[in-house]
Formats: C-alpha cells, structure tokens, sequence
C-alpha cells in the first residue's frame, strides 16, 4: 500500500486532486481522523519519546500497549482537537486559497 501511495502521489492527476482538496472545508468525519491521529502523536511524544527509532515490530506493539492504556486519554484529547481543528478550518482554506491565487 505505501510504495503504491509513493508512486501515486508523484503523477500530475495526485497532485491536481490535492490541491483542489486543500481549496474546500474537510467533512465532520474527516476532521475527525485527523484530530484522532493528533491525539495518538500527542500521547505517542509524551510516553515514547524514542517511537520513530523503533523497529517495525516494536512500533505495531507500542501502538497496541498505547491503545490499551491510553485509549481514554486519547479519546479525551482527540474532542478537544475537533474543537481546535474545526476552527481554525477556515483560516487553513483561506490561507490555500490565496497561495492558488498567487501561482496563478
């Protein structure tokens, strides 16, 4: 799946499909996934500061020990990011918006 993604992200049809994403509101479950995954990095840094030298292995059983004791937790803060990402959604489109503008 990755080196498919890696090789889909460099054609020209991506890119345009990415920009043209960046130029509108992400939906309620959208912004959701991406509070979600904030949430996990944020609890991730705090508990395992050493994850991104971690092994392969050890990640995928960090990920489960994190979801088993931190699960809670990472519900928590994942609400509160919704709040925080949702309104600084307009400003993200705004600010995409005129970068489309200026290339132009």
């Amino acid at each position: 799946m990755a080196r498919r993604m890696s090789r889909m992200a460099k054609s020209s049809g991506f890119q345009m499909k990415k920009k043209r994403s960046a130029l509108k509101r992400r939906s309620p479950a959208k912004i959701q996934q991406v509070a979600r995954k904030k949430a996990m990095k944020i609890v991730r840094d705090k508990f395992y500061p050493n994850y991104d030298e971690m092994a392969f292995q050890q990640k995928v059983k960090t990920d489960q020990i994190m979801m088993a004791k931190y699960g809670g937790k990472i519900d928590k803060i994942a609400k509160k990011q919704v709040k925080i990402i949702t309104k600084g959604e307009g400003e993200r489109v705004a600010k995409a918006r005129e970068a489309a503008d200026n290339e132009t």
